[in-house]
């Protein structure tokens, strides 16, 4: 199996996951970054698919409840772009995360984390979340 890199992308943190080769999902970390500096949160994105040999990338897509698609949305849309445009040959999907961030803070709670705590898993286990339903639904 493919080993994949799975991004919940913020304004100002990007949360990432990876999948080995037998479909496990691990969190890796929050990467932070100032304000919309997307160039930035690419740039690690690069250096991590290069040191974990990685071609094949999902990104949480933030819609709204009712299916619209949001200004994050679009920010995600935009980050997919200008990856491809640095680097066509990877693949790279977006998967519908409108619940991936609850699931995340109930897990979190679940785990009784502390507020800050909190603060600095939320992304990361959200991106586990976006790329351990991706998987799924593609039966792996």
């Amino acid at each position: 199996m493919n080993k994949y890199l799975g991004l919940d992308l913020g304004v100002k943190t990007l949360g990432i996951a990876y999948s080995d080769s037998l479909g496990f999902v691990h969190g890796l970390e929050t990467f932070r970054f100032d304000r919309n500096q997307y160039i930035v949160a690419r740039k690690h994105v690069f250096e991590l698919l290069d040191k974990m040999m990685i071609n094949d990338v999902v990104i949480g897509l933030p819609l709204h409840l009712s299916g619209e698609q949001s200004e994050m949305s679009q920010n995600c849309l935009r980050f997919k772009e200008d990856l491809l445009k640095e680097r066509p040959t990877l693949n790279i999907e977006m998967m519908d995360e409108r619940l991936s961030s609850v699931t995340a803070n109930k897990n979190i709670s679940e785990r009784g984390m502390n507020h800050q705590q909190r603060k600095d898993n939320v992304d990361r286990i959200a991106a586990c979340i976006i790329l351990d339903t991706y998987l799924r639904m593609k039966g792996f």
